[in-house]
């Protein structure tokens, strides 16, 4: 069983940073690809960044070269570093990891971008 922590997100003004983090319970190895999901009011939960265990990312065209997504193996740890935030990133973050099993998600965490 793994359980995923997300924490990190807060109310930032335009152009801000925030970095995202999910703490995994357990080896982060375990997971052989970590995802960033977001939903916003009204909204379908989207995919913003994905990473593998070879660490190879993608990123949705929306956030690509404002956000980089990483994770610290021997944290156990991902992160979401998000850079020139825009009112549209307003939404909660989530993160979700895959094992040879099964699926996993957090609880999430709310991202405000608002002067």
């Amino acid at each position: 069983q793994v359980q995923l922590v997300e924490s990190g997100g807060g109310l930032v003004q335009p152009g801000g940073s925030l970095r995202l983090s999910c703490a995994t319970s357990g080896s982060i190895s375990r997971l052989y690809v970590m995802r960033w999901y977001r939903q916003a009011p009204g909204k379908e939960r989207e995919l913003v960044a994905r990473i593998t265990n070879g660490d190879s990312t993608n990123y949705a065209d929306s956030v690509k070269g404002r956000f980089t997504i990483s994770r610290d193996i021997a944290n156990n740890t991902m992160y979401l570093q998000m850079n020139s935030l825009r009112p549209e990133d307003t939404a909660v973050y989530y993160c979700n990891g895959l094992s040879s099993t099964r699926e996993y998600w957090g609880q999430g965490t709310q991202v405000t971008v608002s002067s």
